[in-house]
């Protein structure tokens, strides 16, 4: 039987899972919008690998191995979030796409760094 504590720590990750998840989502409909230019591929590839990322490497940090396990994946979790960010910037100074719908995704990205930040510096203590 799980103790009450795992099972609101399973829902927590459970909820930034879908979270993360929908943010990929909102990043690949946003990248569908962007003209089909040859500096356009460039930036959404990178963008969408690092979008893509953030989710995955969080989900596989909930089924780690060991507590550095954990700790790493998170990490990388972060990285590709703050990459993330750094694309969207990007478009925004070039104004690919509508101002705010890379203002909202910048937010999520924003919000996700300091939600991971948090994560990893609580497992790291």
């Amino acid at each position: 039987m799980k103790s009450v504590k795992a099972g609101k720590a399973n829902r927590v990750g459970g909820e930034l899972e879908g979270r993360t998840l929908r943010f990929a989502v909102a990043v690949l409909r946003f990248a569908e919008t962007l003209p089909n230019t040859t500096a356009t591929r460039v930036v959404t590839s990178q963008m969408l690998r690092a979008a893509t990322s953030v989710g995955a490497n969080y989900r596989e940090a909930n089924r780690a191995e060991s507590k550095a396990d954990f700790i790493h994946k998170v990490a990388l979790a972060l990285k590709e979030a703050a990459e993330t960010e750094y694309w969207l910037e990007l478009c925004a100074a070039t104004q690919l796409g509508t101002a705010s719908t890379t203002g909202d995704l910048r937010q999520e990205a924003n919000e996700l760094i300091a939600i991971l930040t948090t994560i990893r510096h609580k497992a790291s203590h």
